[in-house]
């Protein structure tokens, strides 16, 4: 990973959209699908500290499942894989 967050971020790799339906009904590569908002998180930063200069814990570690706000972050490109780099605070729940 080339690809080290700073204060209070994480990267997480998106979760491929789902191409089947949980009733069977395929979507096909035309179709607007809705970006996804699950992701592995790849990177943590060393540290999470308030703006009142206050150290926060870091809830999440490399390898969780997570879901963060669908629209937070931004997107970003390295060696051809696409991430996403989000607030720790954007991160809406580890799924277990």
């Amino acid at each position: 990973m080339k690809i080290k967050p700073l204060n209070g971020y994480v990267v997480i790799k998106p979760l491929e959209a789902e191409e089947v339906t949980k009733s069977g009904i395929v979507i096909p590569d035309t179709a607007n699908k809705e970006k996804p908002s699950e992701g592995e998180v790849v990177a943590v930063a060393e540290k999470n500290i308030s703006s009142n200069g206050t150290e926060l814990p870091i809830e999440m570690k490399v390898g969780d499942k997570v879901l963060y706000g669908r629209y937070s972050g931004e997107d970003v490109k390295v060696d051809g894989v696409e991430y996403k780099i989000v607030e720790m605070t954007s991160v809406r729940a580890i799924v277990k």
